[in-house]
């Protein structure tokens, strides 16, 4: 049986990237989904290839009157809401010295507030379903740091703590709140300036999985965690990192991958 079959659910960002691998897996496992982002021609062909299971909604995540918008326009069509995942998310790569404030701000704006204005503004449609899941999207960044990312990784910290303050205040409500940290996916995001994929995987030889990740490997994660077999996951990191936070390597000990 499909794990998912007769949900409902949004994805933020959903138009491309982890995003649009999420959607991906949603539907495959029998949900119904509301894409929500601001490409809206990629939105709108993903959602026309999908069919009748998905639809697109243009979403701002910082604009609460947006989000109160597509909440309603997903009960319209498809009568409920069972699980939001809390997708979009926006980096720049830049040394702290160069980032004006601007970039810092719209860094957290995105990556955090509005994770948290859109966890805020689904809880009475989730509750109307019965209860249901909240997946919020920080990343292997938001548990170690890393150079050039200092906002992002400030956002992600964030998400990080805001799931497990909200996981315990909405868990007596039914409402499971988790977090899953990717890292090194190969999107566009990531990836700004196309680098054919087997150069970009060379960027992650010091990964254990020797590769990066692919928007299917996260779609995989959140389809768990919208799923009954994921009841008793509330407040839990899902690391979908090919290992870059198991630890580190001491180069040139066993163990150790060789780099040419």
């Amino acid at each position: 049986m499909r794990r998912l079959e007769n949900k409902v659910a949004i994805v933020t960002g959903g138009a491309r990237g982890i995003g649009e691998g999420i959607v991906r897996r949603f539907v495959a496992e029998g949900a119904r989904v509301v894409i929500a982002d601001v490409l809206d021609d990629a939105g709108r062909a993903l959602a026309a290839e999908l069919g009748d299971v998905a639809a697109y909604e243009h979403l701002d995540v910082t604009s609460r009157a947006d989000w109160d918008r597509v909440i309603a326009a997903a009960e319209a069509r498809f009568g409920r809401i069972d699980s939001l995942v809390n997708n979009a998310g926006i980096i720049v790569f830049k040394g702290l010295d160069d980032l004006s404030e601007a970039e810092m701000r719209r860094i957290i704006d995105v990556n955090l507030m509005g994770v948290m204005i859109g966890t805020q503004a689904v809880i009475p449609a989730i509750e109307r379903a019965g209860g249901g899941s909240i997946i919020n999207m920080s990343s292997a960044d938001g548990i170690s740091g890393a150079n050039a990312l200092t906002a992002y990784c400030a956002s992600k910290f964030g998400v990080r703590g805001f799931t497990k303050a909200a996981a315990l205040e909405l868990g007596p409500r039914g409402i499971r709140v988790n977090s899953i940290h990717p890292g090194g996916i190969y999107t566009p995001l990531a990836n700004p300036t196309g680098v054919p994929r087997a150069d970009y995987d060379r960027n992650f030889r010091i990964y254990p999985a020797q590769r990066a990740g692919d928007p299917a490997d996260i779609g995989a994660a959140a389809a768990y965690l919208a799923s009954d077999d994921a009841a008793y996951c509330i407040g839990t990191e899902l690391s979908v990192d090919g290992g870059l936070n198991a630890g580190h390597y001491y180069m040139g000990m066993p163990g150790a991958p060789v780099l040419d």
